[in-house]
């Protein structure tokens, strides 16, 4: 029986799929879980993906409540591939997601500490040191989901000289019930002087419109879903169906960096 030749478009079709699962696989191999002190000595736990050149832009991955740095195993890696090094941070305040238990909470309990959102802050500052410290010459970008969105805002107008860029998934006025009143996060935003980028579900628009408005200056942008959307970083998860209109936003923003 005569054999079918191989047709050429097959041959580069099969190497072109080869290349990609590799280079997923390359970037997925450069994860390594590391520790950090906090500024009140807890051990802080991240995942540290960092496959690019020293000196490339360095986004900081924050989750969101009840959750872990397991947020980002999907995200982190394309974020790589989009040229960024990143850490995904376990902040004392959360959970468990994606099968990742968050470590920093974990301590904190055993010693007693207290894990409310306002906790976090301290954590949060000490992975800008570690960044700070160990890839001084990259530009930094905070990027927070719910809670941890409305805290790098905070963090970017408290500390504008340290910050190159924020992206906020769902931040919000989330911390009255903590004794700081109703515009916490918004004072500090009117002193933010880097771009920022906001987004979340479409009805939680309204929670941010304030402190989106108090930012000043034009480096700032927002993406609103035209379908229902999601709440937080978890928008940009590959299951669900918006997902990429989600990342053409990040993107879009994102390029002024590369």
């Amino acid at each position: 029986m005569k054999r079918k030749p191989v047709r050429p478009y097959s041959i580069v079709l099969f190497f072109t799929v080869l290349l990609i699962l590799q280079s997923g696989t390359a970037h997925a191999a450069e994860k390594k879980t590391i520790t950090f002190s906090s500024t009140d000595s807890l051990l802080v736990t991240a995942d540290l993906y960092a496959p690019n050149p020293q000196e490339a832009p360095f986004i900081i991955l924050f989750h969101q409540a009840g959750w872990s740095r397991g947020e980002y195993l999907e995200t982190a890696p394309k974020l790589n591939a989009l040229g960024f090094n990143c850490l995904a941070v376990d902040q004392r305040s959360g959970g468990e997601i994606n099968g990742v238990v968050n470590a920093t909470k974990t301590r904190a309990a055993e010693a007693g500490l207290p894990t409310t959102y306002l906790d976090a802050l301290p954590d949060m500052k000490a992975a800008i040191d570690y960044i700070k410290i160990n890839y001084p010459h990259s530009k930094l970008i905070l990027w927070g989901s719910s809670y941890s969105a409305a805290l790098v805002i905070k963090i970017a107008g408290d500390h504008p000289v340290f910050v190159d860029g924020v992206l906020a998934f769902s931040p919000g006025e989330y911390f009255k019930r903590f004794g700081v009143g109703d515009h916490f996060i918004g004072q500090s935003a009117a002193f933010i002087k880097c771009p920022l980028f906001i987004t979340s579900k479409r009805k939680e628009a309204s929670g941010w419109k304030k402190i989106y408005a108090a930012v000043p200056g034009h480096r700032k942008q927002f993406f609103i879903p035209q379908t229902e959307g999601n709440h937080g970083s978890r928008a940009l998860w590959s299951k669900f169906s918006d997902s990429g209109d989600y990342w053409k936003a990040v993107e879009s923003f994102l390029k002024q960096y590369r």
